[in-house]
């Protein structure tokens, strides 16, 4: 009786191992879709990265020289200065 009942508890044990490793808490799919969110939010926050760097150097460029403010209004606010013709050329 005793020789039957160590290989089965060794038996059940390897079985709730395995069971664990592919259905419970840190499970191989588990982690293996937790890696793909990592790498997704790591896509994510580098594109917020350079989207942050664009901003701060047009901000930098902004305080720094007046070439950018005029530039900025004469692209979006239609700036003309004196003596100075407008044309606009259709696409």
């Amino acid at each position: 009786m005793a020789n039957r009942l160590v290989p089965a508890a060794l038996v059940a044990l390897l079985v709730i191992l395995h069971a664990q490793l592919w259905l419970g808490r840190g499970s191989v799919p588990g982690v293996a879709r937790m890696t793909h969110e990592l790498n997704a939010k790591k896509q994510t926050n580098l594109e917020a990265q350079l989207a942050n760097e664009r901003l701060a150097s047009e901000v930098r460029d902004l305080k720094e020289g007046l070439e950018m403010v005029e530039e900025k209004a004469r692209l979006e606010l239609g700036m003309v200065k004196v003596n100075e013709i407008y044309v606009q050329m259709a696409k």
